[in-house]
């Protein structure tokens, strides 16, 4: 199996999975618990935060909050901003959030929020002046994706946050940096950004463990109601292999950060030269430049992409049309449409994802199938027209 899909989710580390086993086996007790048997998994939560605190670049371990996913780190930001500000009824968001984020807000429109979508242009980059024009006096909290799920463009996250709190200084900043974690530098401390986001299985921690970052002045409330558990904003007994083994995830993805931006990104555009030198109807759907290391998009123009998933998978190989959280939709996807990709290619873009376990051997391995794939799929293809005048662009 080539398992290039890492922007759904990853494979749980090794070394993840040891520092894990402990505390699903002999160090079970409850971390709240009085008795000494309890010290070992209360000091190992302590460990991770401080772990995942160096992961955001914070500056206090108290500014960590466990949740289980990214999914309900946005919640908990958005909804516990927005119940401590009820007399602002304006949120300033994109259009191409992760549908955690826009679904959430949909939800406060229904409430008689107002609600400003910014777009992005043909590459997937925010349109930054748009959203500084709709900022407000009412405007109770904007909210950015660090970097895109589908396309990997990163948004000037920090720019935003310094220019809301230079004219609105209550406004909060909310940003999801569930597909940034583990792929580039963050450094929250330096920045105005009020809320981050993450989710411990993108960056090979398991499944159902994420973490909130929130300033020491930023007030929310708590999405989950019971004991005191992270300081009595996210009740519930904590999961302790788990935040362990984000912790642990955390910290080896930081001593990654240098292999993700050299190696997994030459291997990323080994795979896009590749691909668009020898297919096509193949196009880059994003810009070059301005991306995470690890993920590509591209266009496959006059071929479904449900048919290109479905040969792929037949290889071995694993890759995505979107969102894994919009996978089972026959829409095609949101962040290409507003990006304004063509038709023709919109209904045919794939993305593919790599990780720093993606060796040469499946890159090449990708590049020598997907021309055979892509001759059979173009010749069952109705728009034979328009791929052949295709084709005699391409060649000249």
């Amino acid at each position: 199996m080539i398992y290039l899909d890492n922007n759904a989710t990853t494979a749980v580390d090794e070394k993840v999975l040891e520092e894990m086993l402990p505390y699903l086996k002999g160090e079970y007790a409850n971390p709240s618990s009085m008795y000494d048997f309890a010290k070992k998994p209360a000091a190992a939560i302590r460990d991770a935060r401080v772990k995942v605190r160096d992961f955001f670049g914070a500056k206090d371990e108290k500014e960590i909050f466990f949740t289980s996913c990214g999914s309900e780190s946005a919640n908990m930001a958005i909804r516990g901003v927005l119940n401590c500000n009820k007399e602002k009824r304006h949120i300033i968001t994109t259009k191409v959030e992760h549908p955690c984020v826009l679904n959430t807000y949909k939800y406060f429109e229904k409430q008689g929020y107002e609600v400003d979508y910014i777009g992005v242009n043909a590459y997937g980059e925010l349109e930054v002046e748009e959203l500084k024009s709709k900022l407000r006096k009412d405007t109770a909290l904007v909210s950015v994706m660090y970097a895109n799920n589908e396309t990997g463009v990163i948004h000037p996250v920090e720019e935003i946050a310094e220019y809301v709190k230079s004219k609105s200084p209550e406004t909060r900043v909310f940003v999801d940096g569930v597909q940034a974690a583990g792929k580039i530098p963050m450094d929250v401390k330096n920045t105005k950004i009020d809320l981050m986001g993450i989710s411990g299985h993108k960056f090979h921690a398991p499944k159902g463990i994420g973490a909130l970052y929130m300033k020491p002045d930023v007030r929310i409330t708590s999405l989950i109601a019971g004991g005191h558990q992270e300081r009595g904003l996210r009740a519930g007994t904590e999961n302790v292999p788990y935040i362990v083994g984000m912790g642990k995830a955390a910290e080896l993805s930081l001593d990654a950060l240098k292999y993700e931006g050299t190696e997994v990104k030459r291997l990323r555009d080994k795979l896009e030269a590749g691909i668009l030198k020898n297919v096509f109807n193949a196009r880059l759907n994003t810009s070059v430049s301005g991306r995470v290391p690890n993920t590509s998009n591209i266009g496959f123009e006059y071929v479904e992409g449900e048919l290109i998933l479905l040969h792929l998978s037949d290889l071995g190989i694993c890759a995505s049309s979107g969102s894994a959280c919009t996978s089972g939709s026959l829409e095609p996807s949101h962040v290409l449409r507003a990006m304004g990709i063509p038709f023709t290619a919109l209904h045919g873009s794939i993305r593919f994802s790599l990780s720093r376990f993606t060796k040469e051997s499946d890159i090449d391995y990708v590049i020598e199938k997907m021309p055979a794939i892509m001759d059979k799929l173009t010749s069952i293809s109705p728009f034979q027209e328009e791929l052949q005048a295709l084709r005699q662009r391409k060649q000249h």
